[in-house]
């Protein structure tokens, strides 16, 4: 369930504005996203998973609050990781 170190390079490297670049609300909300779609499919086959379900919402709050932010803070960055992560329809 957890990103790989070259899943995690991947995305660093995509979303990321160099590749040491891990703390920025960017790449925080597009490793979340990958954890988020890899712990949906784990529920979907273990629907008594406590734990995981606890651990599934408190990323989503986490991603929530991290768009949130990245959205005050900039508006055109947060509609571009809109688009590329596919959230939002």
């Amino acid at each position: 369930m957890s990103i790989n170190l070259k899943n995690k390079n991947a995305i660093v490297a995509k979303f990321g504005a160099n590749e040491k670049d891990t703390g920025s609300a960017e790449v925080q909300i597009a490793m979340l996203s990958k954890k988020i779609g890899e712990l949906t499919e784990h529920m979907k086959l273990n629907k008594k998973d406590f734990s995981a379900k606890r651990g599934l919402l408190m990323m989503v709050g986490k991603r929530k609050r991290l768009l949130a932010y990245l959205k005050d803070i900039n508006l055109d960055g947060y509609r571009g990781l809109i688009k590329k992560l596919k959230l939002r329809g």
